[in-house]
């Protein structure tokens, strides 16, 4: 009875579209895939304000990103600059976060969840590594633990999850515009 109960539990919150992975029946080879956005889910994509808001803050998030990067590797190859590299990414990290908040405001409007949504599900799941791994730099550097270069190297490992992540969601719409109508 728990074990029924606890699979009920699971396949509401379970939206991965790989569920042979995990033990679910799937759909059948050469069964259609599922469009990025239904006709419906695209019209609320382009008639909210969150499209927009995500299109300025994605753009603006791989500037800040370029310039901390740049700030890292100059910190790594002379060994100055570290308070400003390392603040760069904390700014980085506030900036993320920002785009994350709106990020699944803007999925709760198209999809009708926060996150998840079965169009984005491993780009939103990555996107907890990346949060995880950002989160952790700025709690090291707040609370002083490790030396620059674990810190350093922390900052590059979230740095590394999110050019992943970026590229995860740029393929995503590229899907989407190649399934769009002419």
């Amino acid at each position: 009875m728990l074990s029924t109960a606890l699979d009920r539990v699971i396949a509401q919150i379970d939206n991965s579209p790989y569920g042979i992975s995990s033990g679910r029946a799937t759909r059948r080879h050469g069964a259609a895939r599922r469009p990025v956005y239904t006709q419906a889910e695209r019209q609320r994509r382009d008639s909210t304000k969150w499209t927009l808001v995500q299109g300025l803050l994605a753009p603006f998030q791989f500037v800040v990103f370029a310039v901390s990067l740049v700030l890292l590797a100059r910190w790594l190859m002379t060994g100055d600059g570290l308070v400003g590299a390392e603040a760069s990414v904390v700014v980085k990290t506030l900036v993320l976060f920002t785009i994350m908040v709106t990020g699944a405001i803007w999925e709760k409007v198209v999809f009708g969840q926060y996150l998840f949504a079965p169009s984005f599900f491993w780009e939103d799941a990555f996107s907890m590594l990346v949060i995880g791994l950002h989160t952790a730099y700025v709690t090291a550097f707040m609370l002083g633990l490790g030396d620059a270069d674990f810190r350093v190297g922390l900052a590059l490992a979230a740095y590394a999850a999110y050019v992943i992540n970026a590229g995860q969601f740029v393929m995503k719409l590229r899907q989407a515009r190649r399934e769009a109508p002419r």
